[in-house]
């Protein structure tokens, strides 16, 4: 049996937002002070990311000490400084002969559409986002990195939605737990991945209804609008003793959760990328379990976030067009 929540509830992990309702943006952080082992999957054709070389099985670095998902596009990676600083505070990261160097990873969406002020993500963003980190479990909605995340672009913010970030968990009667924290910034439409409802995209052109683009895709040769800035990211989470290879397949499969629930995914327009992190010691879990689990809370994740999200703006979220 699973038994489903909103704690974070692995030890070690602990989830902070930063959230500017101001300026539409935002970043969150999933920090790991003493270390995660981690895995990474990017399948978007548009990656905006930091560090994820590091993560790959073949390379040195086994742990991260945080991860970042931040909005501001690529100078929202400025957030990563802020991270490091307050990690080497602490005395918190990768040992070398001359002090430590925090590993930190991080990817951003695009939220530039709604943030035309110019005040962006941070050093100073990242490290209150850290400031703020708790076990309490990630906040949903218009929050952290989903602050200014949209979906729906391919007719341009127009007819566009509001996007968020999402939450999900599970805890087994054998004490596997796993959880999974998405930001949904897509390009097309999202749906329901348990039952098919179509939640949030493309609007008609009256802004009422769902345009459903994604079911006229055998008709379109080609999609235009807001091209590179569209996105689904990811951290999944487990207590369960895996390898970095083995967290790197447990990223890889979390990814069908993206394309369940997302209409088109990982296409040339999108930067969508998953971090896979274990800080635990439960063992005598098969890793393929786990990353079919990790793909359906991702699912769930995805879902939460348009759920939760409220419109902005003009633009609508899910609540404001069907109000549920």
């Amino acid at each position: 049996m699973m038994a489903f929540s909103n704690n974070v509830g692995i030890e070690g992990i602990r989830i902070g937002q930063v959230t500017d309702t101001h300026h539409h943006t935002g970043c969150t952080v999933v920090m790991v002070e003493n270390g995660a082992v981690a895995g990474v999957d990017v399948r978007g054709g548009a990656p905006g990311t930091h560090g994820t070389d590091a993560l790959r099985p073949e390379n040195l670095v086994e742990r991260v000490h945080a991860v970042v998902l931040t909005g501001g596009s690529a100078f929202g990676l400025a957030t990563v400084q802020g991270v490091m600083q307050y990690l080497r505070q602490r005395d918190c990261g990768f040992q070398t002969e001359h002090g430590v160097v925090p590993i930190v990873s991080g990817a951003v969406v695009y939220d530039l559409g709604l943030n035309k002020s110019g005040t962006l993500p941070d050093a100073d963003m990242g490290y209150q986002a850290c400031e703020n980190s708790s076990t309490e479990g990630a906040e949903q909605g218009c929050v952290g990195a989903g602050t200014g995340a949209t979906v729906g672009k391919r007719f341009g913010l127009g007819r566009a939605m509001k996007g968020g970030q999402g939450f999900a968990s599970l805890t087994s009667t054998g004490g596997l737990r796993v959880w999974a924290l998405a930001v949904v910034n897509a390009y097309v439409d999202v749906r329901n991945h348990e039952n098919g409802e179509l939640l949030a995209g493309v609007r008609t052109e009256d802004g009422r209804q769902l345009a459903n683009v994604a079911a006229s895709l055998p008709e379109l040769e080609v999609l235009t609008g807001f091209t590179g800035t569209n996105t689904v990211l990811g951290v999944v989470a487990t207590n369960a003793k895996f390898s970095k290879t083995e967290l790197t397949r447990v990223a890889q499969m979390a990814q069908a959760g993206i394309a369940r629930a997302v209409v088109p995914a990982h296409s040339l327009y999108d930067g969508d990328t998953i971090y896979a992190l274990s800080t635990g010691t439960h063992t005598g879990v098969e890793v393929t379990v786990v990353g079919a689990l990790a793909a359906q809370l991702m699912g769930q994740a995805i879902v939460h976030g348009i759920l939760h999200a409220v419109g902005v703006d003009g633009l609508p979220s899910h609540r404001d067009l069907f109000g549920k």
